[in-house]
């Protein structure tokens, strides 16, 4: 069975754009390949960050996921494999200055710091990011990423040090892992239809996966529907917006019944943010109560992912062993 590999940062809420633009797809691919997920704690420590509020942030990913229908088995906290770093440090020892100064996400992270002080820390973490992200892929010789176009340029990275340290040590050791490209909706602001959902814009340009009905049904009824640029054949970004949401969310007749009405000139907006309103929250609401089931087992479900963890780490420390064994370094008991 081939490797899956995929990562998310404990960064806050899941939003419906993060759900239909990888979680969902993560819970499909549990049937067809061995997967491993990780909640990439290391990761959010290259910005600035309370320590409190990253503990508290990472067990809530880990609970959102499983309420999203990740099992157990597959999910790992990354600060529990100590080893993603260790092998970042040797990877590091592979990869060019020049590859990581050509990394948008450190290009663009940079300029989000200084927009609001020119003077901001940036961190060598920041810039190395890169490297340690290869490390999550190549230590479980991972065959295959979910990604986003976006995102490419991450992978690739990840191909060229594993081609690198291949050649370097004589020794085809690691895989050159492929995108796993599957058709995700691009799920928009409903506050702004012309952006990407996202947390970054604030709290009324994103949905929360896990939010209160009551909420969730205001944002929907107060989403701007024209916004004066019609796209798409004259269908307004907004309009498109919620009717992409209805297809997301699998609500395949009203999207039909609703679209009828809008080619005949007789679509009503409420009517529209009522019907995508239900399919929304009827899309939700199961998570919501799995998440508070899994809240009320806490203790127990904590204790399974430290598990979960320790047998993912089995594998990496066997990547580590045959590393240092082909790069020269010492060799660890047991």
């Amino acid at each position: 069975m081939k490797t899956v590999l995929s990562c998310i940062q404990p960064t806050g809420d899941l939003h419906l754009g993060n759900y239909f633009g990888a979680v969902q797809n993560w819970v499909r691919l549990q049937d067809e390949y061995k997967c491993f997920y990780g909640v990439v704690d290391y990761h959010s420590m290259t910005m600035p960050y309370n320590p409190v509020q990253l503990r508290e942030n990472t067990w809530k990913m880990v609970f959102y996921l499983l309420a999203c229908g990740i099992k157990p088995e597959n999910l790992f906290i990354q600060s529990l494999v100590p080893e993603h770093i260790e092998l970042s440090w040797i990877l590091g020892c592979t990869t060019s200055y020049g590859e990581l100064t050509r990394m948008t996400q450190f290009k663009d992270k940079t300029e989000q710091l200084r927009e609001t002080d020119k003077d901001a820390f940036v961190s060598l973490g920041l810039f190395a990011y890169p490297v340690l992200q290869a490390a999550d892929i190549l230590i479980y010789h991972a065959d295959y990423v979910p990604v986003g176009k976006d995102q490419e340029q991450h992978l690739e990275l990840s191909r060229n040090i594993a081609q690198r340290f291949n050649h370097q040590f004589g020794k085809e050791y690691f895989a050159h892992p492929e995108p796993l490209f599957t058709e995700t909706p691009k799920i928009l602001s409903p506050a702004d239809p012309n952006k990407k959902m996202s947390k970054s814009l604030g709290e009324k340009h994103y949905i929360n996966l896990f939010g209160e009905e009551t909420r969730v049904r205001k944002q929907i009824k107060s989403a701007v529907t024209d916004t004066g640029e019609p796209s798409n054949g004259g269908m307004s970004a907004g309009v498109k917006s919620l009717f992409d949401l209805l297809r997301a969310c699998n609500s395949m007749d009203a999207h039909d019944a609703l679209m009828a009405d809008y080619s005949a000139g007789a679509l009503k907006y409420s009517d529209l943010k009522e019907s995508v309103a239900n399919a929304v929250v009827g899309l939700i609401n199961p998570f919501r109560e799995r998440f508070e089931a899994l809240q009320a087992d806490k203790k127990s479900v904590k204790n399974q992912i430290q598990d979960a963890s320790g047998e993912i780490r089995k594998r990496a420390q066997q990547t580590l062993r045959e590393v240092r064994e082909i790069t020269g370094l010492g060799s660890l008991k047991g």
